[in-house]
This record gives C-alpha cells, structure tokens and sequence, in this order.
C-alpha cells in the first residue's frame, strides 16, 4: 500500500483505494493468510478510515482528468519512485503548506489548558506582526522533512530556492552518490505544471548550479491529498501546534523543529526573510534555453530537466 494511500494534512486521517478483500487477496500471494475483516481491523489501527465522497470537483472544467488517465499517472509514478529508489537516487514530496497569519489569531484545533487562550476577535492582517508562506520538502526513503518559511509571497521562484537550499544543506549530504532527484509535486500552486517560471527556476537553480538532472512529476488535478507531503508532514506540524496562536515566527520555528512521530518523523526548519516578487515573466527565447525531455506518458505532467551550459 505504500503508493496506494492518501491523507488529510489536518486531521492526519488516511485512506488507500484498495479494499480490505483485494489486500486480502495480495497479502495470500505473498504467503500471508489473513481475512478481509483483519485487514480492516489492522487498517483501523493505522488510523486508516472508511471515506464518503466528498464534493470538492468544480463542475463543467473541460480539461480536468479521466479517471483512466489518473491512475496510470499514479501508476507512472509508483514506478518512477521505486526505480529511483533502487537506483540509490532521492526521492522528494513538495508543496505549499497554508499561508498563516503572525500574531496572537486562532489556530485551529483543540489543546489541553486550564482556560481558553484569549485571541484576538479577528484576524486583521493589519494586526499581524507578518505572514508565514510555508513550502515543504519530504524525503520519502529518509522520513525527513524541512520546511522553509518566508516572509513574502509563495511564487515559483520561492519554491526552487528552498529546494535548492534543501539540496546544498541537506540532500547532497544525505545522498552524496547521488545521480539524479526526483521530485513529486502537485500541478497547480508555485509549483504548477504550467509554470514557466518553475521549469526556469529548476534549470538555472538546482539543475545547472549543482549540476544533476532532476525528474518532476505532478500528481493530476484534484489529487494533492496523494502527495506524500500532506498527510507524512503537513499533518504532524499541523498537530504539533494545534490550538496555539502562531504569535511570531520563532514559535513557529519551534513548533516545527519539535514535529515527531514514533516511525522516525524528524523535521527542520528555516527562516527566508528574502523578498519574492510577483509577477515575474519568462520569454519563448529564454524557454528554448531550458534542457527538458518530455516523457512519454502524460509530458505535461511528466519531464526531466537536465544541466546545460548557458
């Protein structure tokens, strides 16, 4: 079930598409005998759950995904992941976690006190000593995270630079025979598959300043709660600092850096107080100069950029 489960950064719950009988029946051929009710109990006490539909697919969007063409997206990826995997090559989980307002504002969630922590009655970015804007790195062979939080605007060229930070202070480090890094990413965000400014970013950033190729694969559209991201990192943090006023951006920090779980979770942290501009533009002239190979599954959601001489 490892590329087969999904979650919800919040509330940490998890869901996988198979059913309790085919696991079952995967389980058999593996030589372990176990009924469809034991999986189900077993999958209860990984805090797995049985999941209504939920509507949260905008209706009449022309270009939005069959089904078909979903799962052989995961599937690509699932093989994409444990190709790099026994090749001794990183894989990586990146997104954007919800931007957050500094200062004494609720946060969501329940804690254990004596009384309720008196917050301000509205949240007023007026009030506020700053925004956090949080992008994350998961390492899933490693369970590793890091999460870099600015102080400005979440653009594409925000999430490249805490990538490339990420690969120069922790990965090459961590995988110092490394060939190449595979990224897993959802299509839309700073981190959208249509961004010029993310191919861009990755080419003159990551690829050609540390000289490694790196493949990008974007979950399809309405699929983020896939990306092991959310529910191995986003979640945990999410947890940590339930029902506590993020009143500055050292306990923010803290909060973070003390993220653990009892399978190993360790999280880092950084402050980029670097300004991001909006808006920024890249020419057909300066695309031409991007070395990407297109896959051949699905190309708009699946490439590979490699270092090239500028």
């Amino acid at each position: 079930m490892e590329h087969d489960t999904a979650g919800d950064p919040i509330t940490g719950l998890k869901w996988t598409r198979k059913t309790t009988q085919k696991l079952s029946d995967e389980l058999a051929h593996h030589g372990i005998l176990v009924s469809a009710k034991t999986v189900g109990r077993l999958l209860k006490d990984m805090r797995f759950s049985l999941r209504l539909n939920s509507k949260t697919i905008e209706s009449g969007i022309k270009n939005s995904p069959a089904p078909k063409d979903r799962d052989r997206q995961f599937r690509c990826i699932s093989q994409l992941r444990d190709s790099f995997a026994n090749t001794g090559n990183p894989v990586i989980s990146v997104d954007s976690k919800k931007r957050e307002l500094v200062g004494n504002f609720k946060n969501g969630g329940k804690s254990w006190e004596r009384e309720a922590i008196p917050v301000k009655d509205h949240d007023f970015p007026s009030d506020a000593e700053g925004v956090a804007v949080l992008y994350g790195i998961y390492c899933t062979q490693m369970n590793r995270g890091n999460l870099y939080v600015g102080t400005s605007h979440d653009t594409p060229a925000f999430a490249v630079r805490c990538i490339a930070q990420w690969w120069k202070q922790s990965g090459i480090k961590s995988w110092p025979n490394a060939t190449s890094l595979l990224i897993l990413a959802d299509c839309g965000g700073s981190n959208s598959s249509r961004s010029r400014v993310w191919k861009y970013s990755l080419q003159n950033e990551l690829c050609n300043e540390h000289n490694i190729p790196v493949t990008i694969c974007h979950y399809p559209p309405g699929s983020s709660k896939w990306n092991p991201i959310e529910h191995r990192l986003f979640a945990e943090i999410s947890k940590n600092w339930a029902g506590q006023p993020l009143i500055s951006y050292e306990k923010i920090m803290n909060y973070i850096r003390t993220t653990k779980t009892k399978t190993g979770l360790h999280v880092g942290a950084r402050l980029i107080r670097k300004q991001c501009q909006t808006g920024e533009k890249i020419s057909d002239k300066d695309m031409k100069l991007i070395s990407i190979r297109q896959h051949d599954i699905f190309p708009k959601w699946n490439y590979t950029i490699s270092p090239s001489k500028m």
